[in-house]
């Protein structure tokens, strides 16, 4: 394919995911991150000992302010994990670890 025919291109099918529960639509090849801006949710994460909220900050994976946990697993970087149809993402308080 040549540069003149990317320029055209468009993406695939809309698919869903949930936040919390709550469907969102996402679109392939976007990321947590990039899903959850276009639905409006800019924070989906608290910090230990304060609750501060915290979202997207480097949006290149140098930073770990956009932690989620997605599909179970805590910890993961939204600006880095591309989504696919029917992932669970939830907010995370802290580590992500509950005990």
């Amino acid at each position: 394919m040549n540069p003149l025919e990317l320029a055209g291109a468009e993406p695939g099918p809309a698919f869903t995911v949930t936040l919390d529960g709550r469907e969102i639509e996402a679109l392939p090849g976007r990321t947590v991150a990039a899903a959850l801006w276009t639905a409006g949710v800019t924070s989906w994460r608290t910090t230990r000992g304060e609750g501060r909220p915290r979202g997207i900050f480097c949006g290149i994976g140098v930073c770990f302010d956009c932690l989620v946990t997605v599909n179970d697993r805590p910890n993961q970087r939204a600006c880095l994990v591309p989504l696919q149809p029917g992932d669970a993402i939830r907010t995370q308080e802290g580590t992500g670890h509950h005990g």
